[in-house]
């Protein structure tokens, strides 16, 4: 066994060799796009561009299991779409998270963009969390400005105006019928600058007229020509040669979008000195204290061997949450000894886990607390294999006959843990343990009532 000293210093030098992250979970080299309450507005919501945004916090089991996938898509994406994450955990990044009705880690949002700048529209992804799925749901969602043409429409195109000015244009020619990500997210950072279209290879007329002669082919012709002006691309079918080629007629759109001047400190106090005397004792007046948060209410108890039975132990009843109290734990919860500060700490995370589901108005199976002085409990921890006074947080599923116990690290009951853990049941994740025969109560009596309700939802 190592010396106390020795021991602090090889884990000391173990933490020094852990990779540090610049924010949260990702790093600085990484393809994740950070983004935080200050240049969200900036980098997403003014962005011509459609993005996917995970919401996270560096101690949830799932945004860390997460990671590998996402950053697969970010790097697929690339030049195509964003893939952003914000840290939810620093106090500065707070609101938005709020603003943006997260509920749970991880959150992932697509954000696209709106008809007005700066509106976009959002809406939580709920597929799967795979890299795959994430870039399709993604790809399917960025906006599509690229013109399709047939051979009757391309002379009233290329004559075409933004106002009374011309405009250069670009055109695809391929053989394939739908607008590739690669050509939609091009017209994007050109939009307003360069129109860009599409012409199918069965488009005789329009190809013949381009002398083009293999598919796919890009030609550019600038404001004002004809296709006797055209200029064939020969490069790779990527997006920063793409950029490139077409910068020869137009700059692409500033992305992220540029920040608007701040205004001048005199400008900003001859505002102020042009206000009346009434409007400044209204800015001056002291607003209102926030209202308190509503503390949650402690979880239910199951005194006896019929209520325990009835809500967790019936063959038909749901996934619940069950700490079984150690011995200390018998009387009452107020003024506890210090030795059950553990259990105190474990019941106050239960509570809020599922005081956090109620005020959202979410479905969470329930949760309870079982002291040692109910008869059964001493009867579950044989069964179940566990230490008759420790504190032990178990769930359990009498309908579909598993059990899962919840480990803590270091003695760790805190709020996250607590909650990844019941989110984690939640989402069906981890592995669970079959029943052992006998912890399922059978029903005696078809019409006898029980004490506490047997069927609850299992999310």
């Amino acid at each position: 066994m190592l010396p106390p000293s020795s021991a602090v210093f090889l884990a000391a030098s173990l933490l020094a060799a852990l990779p540090v992250q610049a924010d949260g979970l990702y790093t600085k080299k990484s393809p994740v796009l950070q983004v935080t309450s200050k240049n969200y507005d900036q980098l997403i919501a003014q962005s011509n561009h459609t993005s996917i945004v995970e919401f996270y916090a560096p101690w949830c089991g799932h945004c860390q299991n997460l990671k590998p996938a996402y950053e697969k898509a970010a790097k697929n994406l690339d030049g195509l779409a964003k893939v952003a994450a914000i840290n939810c955990d620093e106090d500065a990044n707070k609101p938005i998270c709020g603003q943006m009705g997260v509920r749970g880690f991880p959150t992932l949002k697509i954000v696209t963009p709106g008809k007005k700048p700066g509106k976009p529209r959002v809406e939580d992804y709920q597929g799967a969390r795979t890299a795959k799925a994430i870039v399709e749901a993604v790809v399917d969602r960025i906006p599509n400005h690229v013109r399709r043409l047939t051979d009757p429409d391309l002379e009233d195109w290329l004559a075409s105006t933004t106002g009374d000015v011309a405009t250069p244009k670009a055109i695809l020619f391929t053989e394939k019928g739908t607008t590739s990500a690669l050509i939609r997210a091009l017209a994007i950072d050109f939009l307003g600058a360069v129109q860009v279209a599409q012409v199918r290879s069965k488009e005789t007329a329009a190809v013949e007229r381009f002398g083009v002669t293999a598919f796919p082919t890009v030609v550019l012709v600038p404001a004002g020509g004809t296709e006797q002006d055209a200029i064939v691309y020969d490069g790779e079918l990527k997006k920063a040669p793409l950029v490139a080629f077409l910068s020869q007629v137009a700059a692409p759109n500033p992305d992220p979008a540029p920040v608007p001047p701040k205004k001048k400190k005199a400008d900003k106090e001859e505002k102020q000195a042009a206000q009346p005397d009434d409007a400044k004792a209204e800015e001056e007046s002291p607003k209102p204290a926030p209202a308190a948060p509503v503390p949650a209410p402690p979880i239910e108890l199951l005194t006896t061997p019929e209520a325990l039975a009835a809500a967790c132990l019936a063959p038909k009843s749901g996934t619940c949450v069950l700490a079984l109290l150690p011995g200390e734990q018998q009387q009452e919860q107020t003024e506890p000894e210090p030795e059950s500060s553990a259990a105190q700490v474990a019941l106050a995370s239960l509570a809020e886990v599922a005081h956090k589901h109620a005020l959202h108005k979410s479905k969470l199976f329930p949760l309870y607390g079982v002291p040692a002085t109910n008869g059964a409990a001493k009867a579950l921890r044989a069964a179940l294999a566990l230490a008759e006074q420790d504190l032990e947080i178990v769930a359990v599923n009498g309908r579909r006959g598993w059990w899962r116990k919840y480990d803590p690290a270091e003695a760790d009951y805190s709020v996250e843990r607590v909650d990844a853990w019941v989110d984690a049941i939640r989402l069906g994740e981890g592995s669970k343990q079959k029943l052992p025969e006998g912890v399922i109560v059978e029903e005696t009596q078809e019409d006898e009532k029980p004490v506490v309700a047997a069927e609850h939802d299992e999310l």
